[in-house]
């Protein structure tokens, strides 16, 4: 494949003529695809055994496999039930590393199209909070698509610049994800078309990007509180140069040795950028040494005591309307109703209702339950997709290999035996829900989302 001469000139000098071949030679070899267990829903020993794909481990992931280039696991239903986010191996790896713990406050600060988001989320397990911006408003309408399909209930998606959430929500994270926009070396293999943006804009130019989103991160970030900063590059100026920007500018940081590293991974470089020592403690993964793409990642810790943000607070009541009674009746999820807000004729449950969001471009705030109509309710897709079988009362669940599974991600009507049957049902696959139909008469009117269909 085409590489820039300049480019591979600096790699020559930075690896060595004998890492450099190694280097040179991964481009003939294929690229690697992976699958990663979205385990807010499913085991990964549950997930082994029900797999239609032969799997193989990803060493240094926890839930991630590699699958076969002849499978097609964005087209079975278990992907449309959520089960699973198709990533690049090596991307999994950021979110990975990432110490979330239950309860936390966590900021993924250019989370579109998800796959870290989504991790992220599983990582909560449902608590705390998760806010997932992006500042490409196209790419987080993709993000909150993945947020909803992996069953998410507590996160914001947001686009917007990161310096925008300076001023209402300093102090407040516990953890921030930085998976910063680069000049993409580390993916020329994967998408060769990255080498005209390498090209048109260079280095330097998303070095400075790099550097106004950490100046906002770093005040985003409680004291006592870590931020782990990834790219998919290996330049020495967006790498460790970025992160001795951070350490130059913000003192009560201090980057942290990563425990556990599988052994293929490789130690920074101080003296690419003449930095501190410390540089040594971030990682890159080299497509030579293991199967995957390029990435370098820090973990960075913010030394202080913690503090209690002062966060600007709205507070009001809620009371479910009269005409959600009788659906809710049907439904055994906890939902703390003091956490829920209706906007217009729309039914939210948030994570935090003590946060005010107005003014920011929020895309979504939280679960979006459903539409509150004319003496009735009708459930959101995102509310079906964050459920348990068991937690609905009225279930219709189908094996894989049923062609009504098929014909339901298609938006068709499906003949069913029994004509008594009346009112919402949950459409299950396996036991993991798909979305929503209404019975009458020995038929399921489909009431998938229109935009998420199988075609």
């Amino acid at each position: 494949m085409y590489l820039p001469e300049s480019y591979v000139n600096r790699m020559k000098e930075l690896l060595g003529e004998e890492e450099f071949t190694a280097y040179m030679q991964s481009f003939d070899e294929k690229n690697f695809r992976g699958l990663r267990v979205n385990t807010l829903k499913i085991s990964t020993e549950e997930f082994e055994k029900i797999s239609p794909f032969a799997l193989k481990k990803i060493p240094w992931t926890e839930n991630g496999y590699y699958y076969e280039d002849s499978e097609q696991p964005a087209k079975h239903p278990y992907y449309f039930a959520g089960l699973y986010y198709i990533q690049e191996p090596s991307a999994m790896t950021p979110a990975q590393l990432l110490p979330v713990e239950k309860g936390d406050k966590v900021l993924d600060v250019c989370a579109a199209p998800g796959g870290k988001s989504t991790e992220l989320a599983a990582k909560l397990g449902g608590t705390g909070v998760l806010v997932s911006n992006d500042i490409s408003n196209s790419r987080a309408k993709a993000l909150l698509k993945n947020i909803e399909l992996m069953g998410v209930k507590n996160a914001y998606v947001v686009s917007e610049l990161p310096e925008h959430f300076v001023e209402r929500f300093a102090g407040y994270f516990d953890k921030i994800l930085i998976d910063a926009p680069c000049s993409g070396e580390g993916m020329f293999r994967k998408e060769p078309s990255m080498v005209k943006g390498w090209e048109e804009h260079g280095v330097d130019f998303f070095h400075k990007l790099q550097k106004g989103i950490i100046d906002s991160a770093v005040k985003l970030l409680k004291p006592g509180g870590k931020i782990l900063y990834s790219t998919c590059t290996f330049s020495p100026e967006e790498d460790e140069g970025s992160m001795k920007y951070l350490l130059e500018n913000y003192p009560e940081f201090t980057i942290e040795k990563i425990p556990d590293l599988w052994h293929e991974f490789s130690g920074g470089h101080p003296e690419w950028v003449d930095g501190p020592e410390s540089l040594s403690n971030t990682i890159r993964l080299w497509p030579h040494k293991l199967k995957g793409e390029g990435h370098f990642i820090s973990l960075l810790k913010k030394e202080g005591e913690e503090e209690t943000a002062d966060i600007p607070i709205k507070r009001s009541k809620f009371r479910l309307p009269d005409e959600c009674t009788e659906f809710f009746e049907l439904l055994s999820m906890e939902i703390n109703w003091e956490q829920c807000m209706r906007v217009k004729d729309k039914l939210f449950f948030v994570p935090d209702k003590d946060v005010d969001m107005k003014g920011l471009r929020v895309l979504r705030s939280g679960l979006y339950l459903g539409d509150i109509k004319k003496n009735r309710f009708e459930p959101s897709q995102s509310l079906a997709m964050a459920l348990k079988k068991e937690e609905f009362t009225q279930v219709m669940d189908f094996p894989v290999d049923d062609i009504k599974v098929v014909k339901y991600l298609k938006g068709e009507t499906i003949d069913i035996e029994d004509d008594k049957a009346k009112g919402w049902y949950l459409v299950c696959v396996d036991g993991y829900p798909l979305g929503w139909a209404k019975a009458t008469k020995g038929r399921l009117k489909n009431k998938y989302h229109s935009g998420w269909r199988m075609f």
